[in-house]
């Protein structure tokens, strides 16, 4: 039996046991769902950068905004929030539309 140690998304249990095939999983405390979190955003960058077309960069991009969600309740917040601060934070310092890629800056 493959192991896997890893967080996987709520419904997965239900669509594994619907194939008739055996399986564990165990409901993690807080601190171990955090780390977790954090590990599935690694694995979900990582396949993001690995896409091959727009399309799968569109899936992995979805899986990072659902693991996006998920910190932000993580962190005792939620996505509205994440969500303003990106604005104060584009607002103050801007976005990254201009596509600007900095060189160098001169120490005093």
């Amino acid at each position: 039996m493959p192991i896997h140690n890893k967080l996987v998304r709520d419904l997965i249990p239900k669509i594994i046991e619907s194939t008739g095939k055996k399986f564990s999983t165990k409901i993690l405390g807080n601190e171990e769902y955090a780390t977790e979190l954090k590990n599935k955003s690694q694995e979900e960058l990582d396949e993001y950068l690995k896409a091959e077309n727009d399309q799968e960069a569109i899936e992995e991009l979805a899986d990072l905004l659902e693991i996006i969600h998920a910190l932000a309740k993580c962190h005792g917040s939620s996505i509205e929030k994440v969500e303003e601060v990106r604005r104060m934070k584009a607002e103050n310092r801007g976005g990254f539309e201009d596509m600007i890629f900095l060189i160098e800056v001169e120490d005093e």
